[in-house]
């Protein structure tokens, strides 16, 4: 594999707000790439991506689907795109956050209509934080209210972004028949068929147009010398050398190159695949990854012939067994290779490796740095572990997933399916990281904790489908956490078993400080190796273990645990003894301290008709919510507040209910709050 080919591959996600249209574009991307022959639709359930009964049924995507395709710009040289069509639900997150980790580039999807929205602000926040150049796309030009200048104002003022808009469109709804290329100077007709036809400007349209070219071209020059100096001497700026400082200036990430078009009319696409091409990051354009190693820290090239190291960055269940998703971002990994897997801590033979086509797989004998494939057989594959050499062990930096914040009760109908049931679960834990099991303390009663109500609906719904099991849901909880409420110090834990034989014998004593923003630090103050390392880092391993549960029942955050003190004994000390020294410790510290307790309040954004928005505002407060912002967008009112999870039961419903059906909430994870007692109260009912 040489330079010039890996530098003709884009990796790129497909990500947006639910219903902006990301999986009709993805599928309208495949079509024009000649990567499928017949376009399928959302509402038909029959889209590429969208290739599980419950995606298909439901009409939204739930899982992110990798496709492969090429595209050739006209006149130029063919490239391979691997695309990641990604949820748009909150719910789904994870998806997009893994997906995210590992891409190189990604195309923001907004409805010209709505515009931004509150899951449009996450997943760019995600993008800008993994460093991921972005190019926008408005869609659905083609529907009534469209505003392509609206959604241009509204990625400047809420995203904060620097947006080029590359063109304009011509027309609108049914009659949207074409763009203005500012770039290349010429004025492109899109046809019913999907089809285009570029005209260079006529004088009068160059007399209309140059304006504004000028202004695209002085907006980029302020992040690019090179274009900056041609400009300002006044000579004459080519397309091919704007397209140059465009992509430099999107790959730094000081702007974001805006098109446009509907998805669903097949108007734009050659456009925004030509924009994927020219501005959006190949893998030698990504700066080296970082990843530690027994050697110390070390920076990796997307070098074929590099030492190996991949992340798995997503996990899928099939009939035959799981795929692993792997991005390669060093060396080449071949079918028959044994691999080191940092998070299992040994090494795994690689059987099968396949090159994905969403729910379809082409085996390949090898993979390269750069590339993205999936790895059959792996039956304990952990998300977000490392694979590499067996003599070097990477360690790569994991993708971090939100808490789950909402829990079911769930049991199986049949006594006899219970073994199956917790085979299910552990299958579905192992494919999404904001999934977990857990069993109430007080009942045994199985949980299944994720992001929120969809969430786990679709977990319950695969249960029963996939695993054929008749099961029994109860009513959901929220997922409280505790922290320390006071510093507390010198509390001391030990373990004295001495009987005359071999004994146990361990002594720690820390001090205990609560820490804003629910982070956990443990730090070792001791002096003079009172305490041998080993039995240091076994303290600390109790002490952490000792937070899955306080005082109150619920796991511990926001903490600093300092070692201060301790003792040893020459023969009957060990690192479990020192574990459960640690563990004594913390418990004490923690009754000492006490501790407060900490729920989930969620973001809402909820989008009414003015008539209602008097009932709207009161239900909220009755659900003890605060409103931060209350602005006019089309005529209607838009809403956005904080409230507890706990309050949030039924709200969709009771929506639907105060607004004849017409308002609509987006709501998402915010963070932890001190609980307040009406919303416990509220939980325990």
């Amino acid at each position: 594999m040489n330079a010039l080919s890996l530098s003709r591959w884009r990796n790129l996600g497909i990500i947006a707000h639910i219903d902006a249209g990301k999986t009709t574009l993805t599928e309208r991307l495949l079509w024009k790439t000649g990567a499928i022959h017949r376009m399928g639709e959302v509402h038909d359930g029959a889209a590429t991506t969208d290739f599980s009964p419950l995606e298909r049924e439901r009409g939204i995507t739930i899982g992110a689907a990798a496709v492969q395709a090429q595209w050739t710009p006209a006149g130029g040289q063919t490239h391979r795109l691997t695309l990641i069509d990604t949820p748009g639900h909150i719910d789904f997150a994870i998806e997009v956050e893994g997906s995210l980790r590992v891409l190189d580039g990604a195309v923001a999807v907004f409805c010209a209509v709505a515009g931004v929205q509150p899951q449009s602000e996450s997943v760019w926040r995600q993008a800008r934080r993994h460093g991921v150049p972005l190019i926008a796309f408005v869609n659905k030009m083609d529907r009534v209210g469209a505003d392509f200048d609206a959604v241009v104002a509204q990625l400047r003022e809420r995203l904060q972004a620097n947006p080029w808009p590359l063109g304009l469109p011509l027309g609108a709804e049914s009659r949207l028949h074409g763009w203005v290329d500012l770039v290349g100077e010429r004025v492109l007709q899109w046809r019913d068929d999907g089809s285009e036809a570029a005209q260079p400007w006529t004088d009068a349209q160059a007399a209309d147009f140059r304006p504004l070219r000028e202004r695209l071209i002085e907006a980029v020059a302020e992040h690019d010398d090179a274009l900056a100096e041609a400009w300002l001497v006044g000579r004459r700026i080519g397309t091919a050398e704007l397209k140059a400082a465009l992509r430099r200036a999107t790959l730094r990430g000081a702007g974001v190159p805006v098109l446009a078009g509907s998805a669903f009319r097949t108007k734009g696409m050659d456009g925004l695949l030509d924009a994927i091409v020219d501005y959006l990051p190949s893998p030698l354009d990504r700066p080296a990854v970082q990843a530690d190693s027994e050697s110390g820290p070390q920076s990796l090239a997307p070098d074929p012939d590099g030492p190996l190291a991949g992340l798995v960055f997503k996990i899928v269940r099939q009939e035959h067994g799981p795929l692993s998703f792997v991005r390669l971002y060093s060396g080449t990994l071949r079918v028959g290779d044994t691999v080191w897997a940092s998070q299992r801590g040994r090494t795994v033979r690689v059987g099968r490796l396949l090159v994905m086509q969403a729910d379809r797989g082409r085996e390949v004998e090898q993979a390269v740095a750069g590339e993205i494939i999936a790895v059959a057989g792996w039956k304990d594959a952990i998300g977000g572990e490392t694979v590499g050499a067996p003599a070097q062990r990477f360690a790569l930096e994991r993708i971090e997933a939100q808490p789950a914040v909402l829990a079911w009760r769930v049991a199986a109908a049949k006594p006899g399916d219970l073994i199956r049931l917790n085979q299910a679960l552990a299958a579905l834990a192992q494919e999404d990281p904001t999934f977990r099991i857990g069993s109430d303390a007080e009942t045994g009663e199985t949980l299944i904790w994720g992001m929120g109500e969809l969430h786990l609906e679709v977990k319950v719904e695969r249960l029963r489908r996939e695993w054929q099991l008749d099961l029994r849901t109860g009513a959901p909880s929220v997922a409280y956490q505790e922290t320390p409420r006071r510093e507390v110090r010198r509390i001391e834990g030990k373990v004295s078993q001495q009987n005359g034989g071999a004994g146990q014998f361990a002594r720690v004593v820390i001090d205990l400080q609560p820490l804003a923003g629910g982070e956990i630090e443990f730090a070792d103050q001791t002096r003079g190796g009172v305490i041998p390392r080993a039995f240091v880092l076994a303290a600390e391993k109790g002490l952490r273990a000792a937070l899955a549960e306080g005082p109150q029942g619920h796991p511990v955050v926001g903490l600093r645990a300092v070692l201060v003190d301790g003792e040893t004994h020459v023969r009957d000390s060990s690192e479990l003894a020192f574990q459960r020294a640690g563990a004594e410790a913390l418990r004490l510290a923690l009754a000492q301290a006490g501790t407060q307790l900490l729920e989930p309040v969620m973001q809402l954004s909820v989008e009414t008709p003015a008539a209602a928005l008097g009932d709207v505002l009161a239900d909220l407060q009755r659900r003890q919510g605060r409103i931060s912002a209350i602005g006019d967008e089309g005529g209607r009112q838009v809403v956005a507040a904080l409230a507890p999870l706990a309050q949030l039961s039924g709200y969709a419903t009771a929506l639907r209910s105060l607004s004849q059906g017409r308002a609509a909430a987006s709501v998402q994870f915010a963070g932890y709050e001190p609980v307040r007692a009406a919303s416990r109260s509220a939980q325990a009912a």
